[in-house]
C-alpha cells in the first residue's frame, strides 16, 4: 500500500508549510499568484507573524483559527485563512479578521493616512456565492452607481473556491501567466502523483512547499497534530451533516449528538487508515485514536 498523501489545505499544515519562519519564499510566492503581482509589482519579501502556540485544546477545537498571518514589505498587513467547512457566514467571519488586522496595524497615536492596507485570503472547500462562475472572487468597497470609484484601497478580500476550481474544464498548469492554478492543483490532495510531481518540478517555491510537508510528516508530534486537526474537522462536519438529516425527527440537540458521535468514530477510522498506510506502528495509531488493536487490524 502506497503512502497516503497529507493535505496541504488541512489548516495545521497548511499552517507548518506557509507560516512558520523559514516560509517565506512559497509565502512570497502564493501571494503573488493570488494578488496576480508579477515583474516590478511582484513581492520579493514578506514578514512572517508568529502569535499563538499550538496545542491540543487549540487543535480539538473545531471553530478555532489557524490562519496564516505576515506582513509585505511594503506594510501591507495579509491574513490567510482556509475553511474546509461550511460553518456559515464566511463574510463576516472574513470581514471581522480583516478589521482585527486593520486595528492591530494602528500603533497609537499614529494618523489615519499612515493606517496599514489589509488583505484578508480565504481558500474554502466548499462552493461560495454559487451565483458567481469564477473561483476566485476579490471584494473591495466601490460606490453603487459609480462602479469604478473605490472608497479606499485599504480593503481586500479574496475568496478562493476549490470546488469551482475542481470544475474547470481546463486547467493551465505549465502556463506561466498562471501560477495560481499550480498551486490549486498542488493543494488538491485528490491529485494524482504524477501531477504533483510535474508540478513541483516546475515551480521551485512549490518544490520547496513540498519539502516542508514532507519534513513535517516525518516528525511525529507534529503528524499527531495534524492527525489530531483531521479528527476534529471531521467530527465537527460529520455532526452537523447527521444533524442536518436526523435534526428533524429528533430534534437538533440530539441529533448533534448522534452526529458528532459517529462522526468521531468516522474520523478515527480514517485517520488509524491514514496512519497505517504510512507506516505508523499499530501500537502508537491505538494511542493516538484510542481504537483497539482488533479494530486497527481490520481495517
Amino acid at each position: 500500500m502506497g503512502k497516503a498523501r497529507l493535505n496541504p489545505l488541512n489548516d495545521y499544515m497548511f499552517l507548518k508549510i506557509m507560516g512558520e519562519k523559514g516560509d517565506e519564499e512559497q509565502l512570497c510566492a502564493f501571494l503573488n499568484a493570488v494578488l496576480g503581482r508579477h515583474g516590478e509589482d511582484a513581492l520579493v519579501s514578506v514578514e512572517i507573524l508568529e502569535n499563538r502556540r499550538i496545542t491540543a485544546e487549540v487543535l480539538g477545537d473545531k471553530t478555532s483559527i489557524l490562519d496564516v498571518r505576515a506582513i509585505t514589505a511594503g506594510k501591507e498587513r495579509i491574513d490567510i485563512e482556509v475553511q474546509l467547512q461550511n460553518l456559515g457566514n464566511m463574510d463576516r467571519r472574513s470581514l471581522f479578521y480583516w478589521s482585527r488586522e486593520f486595528s492591530m496595524g494602528m500603533a497609537a497615536g499614529q494618523y489615519y493616512e499612515d493606517a496599514p492596507n489589509v488583505i484578508a485570503i480565504n481558500i474554502v472547500n466548499y462552493e461560495f456565492m454559487a451565483e458567481a462562475p469564477a473561483f476566485h472572487l476579490c471584494f473591495h468597497i466601490r460606490e453603487d452607481t459609480y462602479r469604478d470609484l473605490v472608497l479606499t484601497d485599504a480593503l481586500e478580500i479574496h475568496f478562493i473556491d476549490m470546488v469551482k476550481f475542481r470544475r474547470l474544464e481546463r486547467k493551465e498548469p505549465v502556463v506561466p501567466t498562471e501560477p495560481l492554478h499550480r498551486w490549486l492543483m498542488w493543494m488538491d490532495k485528490d491529485s494524482s502523483e504524477g501531477l504533483v510531481k510535474e508540478i513541483i518540478k516546475m515551480d521551485s517555491a512549490i518544490r520547496k512547499a513540498e519539502e516542508k510537508m514532507v519534513h513535517v510528516s516525518m516528525d511525529k508530534e507534529a503528524l499527531r497534530a495534524y492527525h489530531l486537526r483531521e479528527m476534529a474537522l471531521s467530527d465537527w462536519a460529520s455532526g452537523l451533516n447527521h444533524a442536518r438529516q436526523e435534526g428533524r425527527k429528533e430534534g437538533r440537540e440530539e441529533g448533534m449528538k448522534e452526529g458528532i458521535k459517529e462522526g468521531r468514530n468516522k474520523a478515527k477510522r480514517e485517520v488509524a487508515r491514514n496512519l497505517k498506510s504510512n507506516g505508523i506502528p499499530v501500537e502508537q495509531i491505538t494511542l493516538w485514536t484510542g481504537l483497539s488493536l482488533e479494530e486497527i487490524g481490520q481495517l
